[in-house]
């Protein structure tokens, strides 16, 4: 099984990422999991100039990352709330799978209708390190649930 997670953002060496590299660690034993950070002067640009052309420049870096032969799913403030079992429900029907986590304007409609799936980690507005980092652990938390291992309980 293969997992990459999309991030816009810039690649740092802080904390989250030292944790980060834990989960994906701690994963690699159920599957290979891959964090992607890209962040380019047309995003940094545009991210100055309005909302819409930061959308944009989002969906122009991500659309070509979208395999018809892969899950791609969106982390979405309005996509749907799935509990951990939900969530581990992705791995038993997928053999690789690509998720997205927007800028810091979210995604565009029309890039969102070209996922197969839109979630949301919750209600509450995160920051783009904590978002990943919640990810990655429910990454590593849906692997151990789809393999029986004690990590969950």
């Amino acid at each position: 099984m293969k997992i990459n997670v999309y991030a816009i953002m810039k690649p740092s060496n802080d904390e989250f990422e030292k944790l980060i590299k834990e989960f994906i660690k701690m994963s690699s034993k159920y599957a290979k999991v891959e964090a992607h950070y890209i962040f380019n002067k047309k995003i940094s640009k545009s991210q100055t100039i309005n909302e819409d052309d930061a959308k944009r420049s989002y969906s122009e870096v991500y659309e070509p990352l979208l395999k018809s032969s892969s899950l791609n799913i969106a982390l979405d403030v309005l996509g749907k709330k799935v509990d951990s079992f939900k969530f581990a429900n992705f791995f038993h029907e997928n053999s690789e799978i690509n998720f997205f986590i927007g800028g810091a304007y979210g995604f565009e409609r029309q890039f969102l209708t070209k996922c197969d799936k839109i979630i949301s980690l919750s209600e509450l507005t995160m920051a783009h390190k904590v978002a990943h980092l919640v990810l990655m652990e429910q990454i590593f938390r849906g692997l151990c649930i789809k393999n029986n291992h004690p990590y969950h309980k």
